[in-house]
């Protein structure tokens, strides 16, 4: 199961309500505490008046943009790393979110797996800098090592692999709820988030993927467990499919 010292929390800043959901739901698969405000005033009074570990903030907002709301937080001696996430991509605007005390500017669109790694890093700049201590989310079962934050796995073979997007957020969800069985409805809300649903095909040919990495017989699953046409079902320790 994950294991961890502290959870880290993450104010999002996003008056889109489905793709601040989609960002909510994939950082929450990662161990992230997430605050979610649409509104400029509303994420500087939260923001001053309770501790995070990471502010994702849009710059287009209603009340106050987010080009204010960090440069307020600055003025008021708060420090905590701000990572941009907005339409305004022009260099101009990157140099302004900058200068006002943005740490990091990802322009939208955005590739979800730069978003986390970036995430990732300003919170561990953040870690370095103030000496806490937050280990990264592992799980371990029948002699795998898998670290959601950086996406990388170790298998009981001794054999390296490098997870994708999919492959982490649905490890993620089944351990999560280890011994239960996550439907695929579940599954494809999860992992797929706002995407086209995906087909059947595609959701066994992830859990395929994933036993051949970390199932000694791929074909005589130990902890990947098919339910029916329910969904799928995680066990850490070792158990025979009858």
């Amino acid at each position: 199961m994950p294991e961890t010292k502290a959870i880290p929390r993450i104010l999002l800043v996003e008056d889109d309500v489905d793709l601040a959901d989609s960002i909510r739901e994939n950082l929450e698969a990662y161990g992230y505490e997430i605050e979610v405000v649409g509104e400029g005033t509303r994420a500087l009074d939260a923001a001053l008046e309770a501790e995070f570990h990471l502010i994702v903030l849009d710059v287009i907002l209603p009340g106050m943009d987010g080009f204010t709301v960090c440069r307020e937080l600055r003025e008021s001696g708060n420090n905590v790393p701000i990572l941009f996430l907005t339409a305004r991509d022009a260099p101009e605007d990157r140099i302004h979110g900058l200068e006002e005390g943005g740490d990091d500017y990802l322009p939208k669109p955005f590739e979800l797996r730069e978003f986390l790694l970036r995430v990732d890093a300003l919170l561990r700049r953040r870690l370095w800098r103030t000496g806490e201590s937050v280990e990264s989310i592992v799980i371990r079962f029948g002699g795998n090592e898998v670290d959601l934050r950086t996406y990388n796995g170790r298998a009981w073979d001794g054999a390296a692999h490098l997870l994708d997007h999919k492959e982490a957020a649905m490890l993620s969800l089944l351990a999560d709820r280890e011994g239960d069985t996550v439907t695929r409805e579940e599954i494809a809300d999860a992992v797929w988030g706002h995407e086209v649903r995906p087909s059947s095909r595609a959701l066994e040919e992830l859990v395929r993927r994933l036993r051949r990495r970390f199932e000694p017989r791929p074909e005589a699953p130990l902890h990947l467990h098919r339910v029916g046409s329910l969904g799928y079902r995680f066990t850490s320790e070792p158990e025979e499919q009858t």
